[in-house]
């Protein structure tokens, strides 16, 4: 979806649709069949269930659901409306927030991190915290190493966000203040800066300013080391030390938290999108700061697959071991295509799934005549 989106750990395109006709400031739009681009997806291989949908004016004009809840075809199929992570995704709607805090006059882009979180200075958590800007820490040039290593991979402890920037002050360095540089310790520090700003948790104010508003019902942050996902759900599967694929369904979310820990629905998210694309819940001098590349970096691509319609914003995704989610949306905020997989690949076949997604795309909103 956004600048910052699109350069996460997977910017994505996707797919899903049953024969359908559907319209956006572009004109009609065909929409081809759904639930066959979810079967072709899983015959893939290594997808062990896929799920989308896609929305017009927040209506539903297609879904499909392929493959099984677990491995090896057992455990049924996994319901269209099923909840899901939606990984990366989550970054746009931390930001979302923080910039609404922006809007109300509670913080500027220009605010220094020592001074709004004057204890990671204190503490020593962040290195040069008394030059980085919200703004840096928004579009990822703060040069903040990530935190996500040893120190922060077992499974069952609740870690705190300080945990977490310990973790990351132990890392060198990877580039100077006011360069890119993908790290996920950026939006651990944008949730403490709502919590402290809002006297409420991540995930209480996540819901009051935008799950609640947008009636994004089955959305929510998980809180607790084991906090699995609610309701019947893909499991995704990752190789232990030995190659064996083991289920990773409970992730650690306390790891996550602001920068990918959200669990949604195709529904929700793309109400979100369309919400946020649409103005409603930033103006536009804001949402610029999200939806514009960062400095130094290259507008991301945009378009459509048929012959550039319809034509979509830069899509947004997100992944970890065992899942990939995406959702794409036109650049009007009517159009979305929401997307979630489950896997059971290592990291260098996950690498392949950008292009198998791409391919469902097209074969949705660009039928053979």
């Amino acid at each position: 979806m956004t600048g910052l989106a699109s350069v996460a750990c997977a910017a994505l395109v996707l797919s899903v649709a049953s024969p359908a006709n559907a319209s956006t400031s572009a004109g009609p739009i065909k929409v081809g069949d759904v639930q066959k681009a979810m079967e072709d997806l899983v015959k893939t291989g290594h997808v062990v269930g896929a799920i989308g949908a896609v929305y017009v004016d927040g209506k539903r004009v297609g879904k499909g659901s392929a493959g099984s809840r677990l491995l090896d075809g057992e455990g049924g199929a996994i319901p269209s409306t099923a909840r899901y992570r939606i990984g990366s995704q989550t970054k746009a709607m931390t930001a979302t927030v923080v910039l609404q805090l922006v809007k109300e006059g509670k913080l500027s882009l220009d605010d220094k991190l020592s001074a709004v979180l004057p204890e990671v200075a204190e503490k020593d958590l962040v290195e040069r915290a008394d030059e980085i800007t919200v703004r840096n820490l928004i579009q990822l040039t703060s040069g903040i190493p990530d935190y996500i290593g040893p120190d922060t991979a077992d499974p069952t402890r609740n870690y705190r966000p300080t945990d977490l920037l310990a973790a990351s002050r132990k890392n060198t360095r990877p580039v100077e203040v006011g360069t890119f540089n993908y790290s996920n310790t950026n939006y651990i520090l944008l949730g403490m800066i709502i919590q402290k700003l809002s006297g409420r948790s991540l995930a209480a104010e996540l819901n009051r300013k935008l799950f609640a508003p947008l009636g994004m019902r089955d959305t929510y942050l998980p809180t607790k080391a084991t906090e699995g996902i609610k309701g019947p759900h893909g499991h995704g599967y990752a190789p232990d030390e030995t190659g064996t694929m083991r289920d990773v369904d409970k992730l650690n979310v306390t790891t996550m938290l602001g920068a990918g820990g959200v669990v949604s629905t195709a529904r929700d998210v793309s109400a979100f999108q369309r919400a946020f694309r649409q103005g409603k819940l930033l103006p536009a001098s804001l949402s610029k700061v999200i939806i514009d590349p960062p400095p130094g970096q290259s507008p991301p691509p945009a378009g459509g697959p048929c012959a550039g319609k319809p034509e979509f914003a830069a899509g947004g995704g997100g992944s970890a071991p065992g899942f990939t989610a995406a959702t794409l949306t036109s650049s009007d905020g009517r159009l979305q295509f929401a997307l979630s997989l489950t896997l059971a690949m290592d990291d260098a076949e996950r690498s392949t799934v950008p292009s198998r997604i791409t391919n469902a795309l097209k074969s949705v909103f660009c039928p053979a005549t």
